[in-house]
């Protein structure tokens, strides 16, 4: 059982680290999309259309979007099934209930249908059966979690044989220059939106130093597979800055 957890830079008692996330989220969920579209100049969106097109969909799919907050990544999902003519179980989980209200209230003020819950829960711990789950979606949270271990394992638990996991995270750009212009935008620039954009720069602080602790793209790899999964493999998007793996329960 892990002793201490990364938050961001530092390190906190293990205990202490998911109350810690919850209040960075909690400052930031009002304005949380729209700081992602500034400080990703719209390129989340790009990034969270690949993911969405890669997931393999059937009718009736029992979907868990973790670390879902808003529901953004749920939205999208909704929309793919639509256009493919098929229904299916989608449920947000995310420990901050203050995200999860912003979404709820968003897919109210927009006549959007509601994923089938939105579910408060970790990532190390989450309240579904064994092998009940078709894919597992989490989408730049899997950085935040407290125990990356665990976290891995509990989708590998919950997931169907041959159930697919799925993970768009943040990571490492593959070209130096890339890196140096990139390191030099994160800590000087994302801060001062956040402030701007939010009125908070010491969650964009923390929200950088988050991406520098994470694993990297052969790293993470290499934990999925420890956890379980086969078929391992990863797709870098603008140059690495993030990536998107993937792996098979068996």
């Amino acid at each position: 059982m892990l002793s201490t957890s990364p938050f961001g830079f530092q390190e906190l008692p293990a205990s202490e680290k998911t109350a810690a996330v919850r209040g960075v989220f909690a400052k930031v969920a009002g304005r949380y999309d729209l700081m992602n579209d500034v400080m990703s100049s719209g390129w989340q969106h790009v990034w969270k259309h690949h993911l969405v097109q890669s997931i393999q969909l059937f009718n009736g799919i029992r979907l868990l979007d973790v670390a879902g907050g808003t529901g953004h990544i749920s939205r999208l999902l909704q929309q793919r099934l639509g256009a493919l003519s098929m229904t299916g179980d989608l449920q947000v989980v995310d420990a901050s209930i203050d995200m999860m209200r912003v979404g709820r209230d968003r897919f109210f003020d927009h006549g959007w249908p509601q994923p089938t819950a939105w579910v408060q829960a970790v990532a190390e711990s989450l309240p579904y059966p064994d092998a009940s789950v078709d894919a597992y979606v989490i989408a730049f949270g899997l950085r935040n979690v407290t125990d990356l271990a665990q976290s891995l394992a509990e989708a590998r638990r919950v997931l169907k044989p041959g159930g697919r996991f799925y993970c768009l995270e943040f990571s490492r750009p593959t070209n130096p220059i890339l890196t140096r212009a990139y390191d030099a935008y994160s800590f000087g620039i994302i801060p001062r939106l956040g402030k701007l954009v939010t009125g908070d720069a010491a969650s964009y602080r923390y929200l950088v130093e988050s991406i520098r602790r994470f694993p990297t793209q052969q790293d993470l790899a290499e934990r999925m597979q420890g956890a379980g999964f086969a078929q391992v493999d990863w797709v870098n998007y603008s140059g690495g800055i993030v990536a998107l793996h993937r792996g098979v329960a068996g």
